[in-house]
């Protein structure tokens, strides 16, 4: 019985604690990084080629650094990606949101893979030109 009220306390206490550092990481200064020069990739289909501008957000800002000196390899990712799709399909608004969140999925691959830290929470197009 004992065991178990000491359970029930120690859960009791911790979980706030927990939710702290949720609300923290949400309610922290997002912080931008723009991908620059503008990427832009001949497409596999539905259009000749494609121009795109990026913006990287981060809520922890001191991952920021992190994402500028691996810009190379996130744009290489990016351009990857970009060259295997439909034009067709980039030109809807379903068909760009669809592929931004294969982006933002592959970018946090990319950082995840060389820091092993979770620092991108968003990736946001600026421009996004299909001819």
């Amino acid at each position: 019985m004992r065991f178990a009220l000491y359970t029930l306390l120690s859960v009791i206490l911790i979980l706030p604690c927990y939710s702290y550092a949720e609300e923290d990481e949400a309610s922290a200064k997002p912080s931008y990084f723009s991908l620059e020069p503008s990427i832009v990739v001949n497409l596999r289909s539905g259009g000749k080629f494609c121009r795109v501008d990026i913006q990287i957000m981060t809520r922890d800002e001191e991952q920021l650094e992190n994402i500028k000196l691996h810009a190379p390899a996130i744009r290489h990712e990016l351009i990857l990606l970009l060259s295997d799709q439909d034009g067709r399909k980039l030109k809807t608004p379903s068909g760009k949101e669809a592929f931004r969140k294969v982006a933002l999925t592959a970018a946090q691959g990319v950082i995840k893979e060389l820091t092993g830290v979770d620092s991108i929470n968003e990736l946001y197009f600026t421009s996004f030109f299909v001819q």
